[in-house]
Parts: C-alpha cells; sequence; structure tokens
C-alpha cells in the first residue's frame, strides 16, 4: 500500500505530518512530491525533504493521494504535473483525501464539479463555484473523495482517509 502526499512551501504543518505518521504507523508506504526536489518548510517552521518531484510521479505507483492544506496548495495548483496528476487519482476513483486549503489543488484541477466537500472558511466560495457542495463537517465523504476543514479535524480526517484507502487497497489486490 503506497500512500502520495503532495506539498509545498508553507504547509499547515499538523496536516502535513499528522497524515504521514499516521498512514506509516498503519503500514503504509509514503512518498512526499513537491514541485520542486528543494527542502519544503511548514507555516511553523518545521522542514522536510520531498522523496520526488511531482513531474516524476507515476500514479499508476501509488494508492492514495494526500493533499495536506496552510498556504500550499497555492504553489502546488500553480503546477501543470500536480493538477494533472491530481485528476488522474480521481479518474481513477483512488482514494484522495484533501484538507483545509488542499482542496483549491482539486478546484484547479477541475474535478470537484457535483461533489460534496468541506475545506477552510475562505475556501467554501471558490469550492461552490467549482460547483462542488460545500457542507460544514468535520469530515465529509463523498465516493473516493475525503475532506476535512482544519487541523482540529484530523482525527476524524485521517480515521475516514485510512477506512476508505484501506478498504481500497483490498478491492484492488483482489
Amino acid at each position: 500500500m503506497r500512500a502520495l502526499v503532495i506539498s509545498a512551501d508553507g504547509f499547515e504543518d499538523m496536516e502535513l505530518f499528522y497524515p504521514v505518521y499516521r498512514l506509516k504507523e498503519d503500514g503504509w508506504d509514503v512518498t512526499l512530491a513537491s514541485p520542486s526536489d528543494n527542502t519544503i518548510t511548514g507555516k511553523h517552521g518545521y522542514t522536510i525533504t520531498p522523496d520526488i518531484t511531482v513531474a516524476n510521479v507515476v500514479p499508476e505507483d501509488y494508492d492514495l493521494l494526500v493533499i495536506p492544506g496552510g498556504k500550499a496548495p497555492e504553489a502546488v495548483r500553480s503546477d501543470r504535473d500536480a493538477l494533472a496528476l491530481a485528476g488522474s487519482f480521481m479518474d481513477a476513483r483512488k482514494p484522495v483525501a484533501a484538507i483545509c486549503h488542499g482542496p483549491q489543488v482539486l478546484i484547479s484541477a477541475g474535478v470537484m464539479k457535483g461533489r460534496r466537500a468541506t475545506c477552510w472558511e475562505s475556501v467554501k466560495d471558490e469550492l461552490v463555484a467549482a460547483g462542488a457542495r460545500y457542507t460544514d463537517n468535520e469530515v465529509v465523504l463523498d465516493g473516493n473523495l475525503v475532506t476535512s476543514r482544519m487541523p482540529d479535524d484530523l482525527p476524524a480526517f485521517m480515521r475516514e482517509t485510512l477506512k476508505l484507502a484501506n478498504k481500497s487497497s483490498r478491492r484492488m489486490a483482489a
């Protein structure tokens, strides 16, 4: 089971590290991708070096996509390879989990029309303008998509992400 996390400078520290360690704890092989191979720095000063650039990711190699929030999605959504990658996960109906500002990447990838989702409050209007149905809940599950609003939602976000991803991995292995 392989998970891909996409982020860039300005990520919300908890929204990147909590999912990474929670996935590893559950036995997932986790890869961090970024538009650049330079070390990235979170909003609160924590740093991490990407394993791979987004341009070098082969989507078929991964079972799950996680998009943390913070200011990083603004940089990620301007990268064409990242948008193609997000779109390929959604098209393949693989689990995608986005928290806080993370849905901005999915909005720019053009895959939110008709989906039910949540996000950070300031992203709500953009989500609705993209054709999504906004729901103000700590976690929203819509098919292969899991979304949450903020760091306080991380326990529910990861509970539903792991439930969906483990179910999907078992189905693909069968």
